[in-house]
């Protein structure tokens, strides 16, 4: 239970008490969702690698900051860790750091920037969950959401590394989605389109604009966050893509066996 009695599944009208953590909060998507949490009254703890890009938004509102590279589990520890020691507490966790890998799999495969985009954008939600679940259970429960990518749902022939790792983001979601429900911990993944965020890069917006792609606001990923945090289901993966309202995208079933006899 959080200290205002009600539950600790998180929602966007009862925040204020509640203790967040954010990675990837120095800039974009997680500084967007901090700054929303800040002002419906939660304490905030921004995690990133940028320390100035960080302290900065901290600042701003009101939060703390850690450094936080969370493709190390230790960094990961830390960072809930300090959230506890500071806070007491741990209610939720915004698992937002990415990078783009800029790497194919031919010629131009490069191992360390392989390794460096899996690090950050599958062991850090990874690492972050793992880390999260205690504080959490401490705490009576909690909520989880880790940024994910329309590029976990669909192809993406430009990146496949990217395409590849948040994939899995995709299916850790779905997977931990029942499993953690019944700790009282709610899963949720957020699956933005082409963002105006600095993981985009000025050759990335540039093609896009220059296609007429439409590029999301972060203020329209942040209101898509805050929906996801307001819906009773777990597990879900909801898509966020211009001129459309984001919701759970639907999932297919896979087929069964067959067993003898059918037909």
């Amino acid at each position: 239970m959080s200290e205002n009695g009600t539950s600790n599944i998180i929602r966007s009208d009862r925040l204020a008490g509640t203790v967040a953590l954010v990675t990837g909060g120095g800039n974009g998507i997680g500084a967007a969702v901090a700054r929303r949490l800040a002002s419906g009254g939660a304490r905030v703890v921004l995690a990133d690698v940028d320390d100035a890009a960080g302290k900065d938004v901290a600042d701003a509102i009101g939060g703390t900051f850690v450094h936080c590279d969370v493709s190390r589990l230790e960094d990961n520890r830390a960072a809930v860790a300090a959230v506890v020691e500071r806070y007491g507490r741990l209610d939720l966790a915004f698992l937002n750091a990415g990078i783009v890998s800029r790497c194919g799999l031919g010629e131009d495969f490069d191992i360390a920037r392989y390794r460096a985009a899996m690090g950050v954008n599958l062991d850090g939600v990874v690492f972050g969950v793992h880390a999260a679940i205690p504080a959490m259970l401490a705490s009576g429960g909690g909520t989880i959401v880790a940024t994910a990518s329309m590029a976990g749902i669909v192809g993406i022939p430009e990146d496949p590394i990217y395409a590849a790792n948040k994939h899995a983001v995709v299916g850790l979601v779905r997977s931990l989605g029942p499993e953690l429900a019944s700790l009282g911990i709610k899963v949720q993944g957020l699956c933005p389109s082409f963002a105006d965020t600095a993981i985009l890069g000025d050759e990335g917006k540039a093609m896009l604009e220059r296609i007429g792609f439409p590029i999301l606001d972060v203020s329209a990923v942040a209101d898509a966050f805050f929906q996801l945090l307001d819906s009773d289901g777990t597990g879900e993966c909801w898509f966020v893509i211009p001129g459309r309202d984001s919701e759970p995208f639907s999932f297919r079933r896979a087929p069964g066996p067959r067993q003898p006899g059918d037909a």
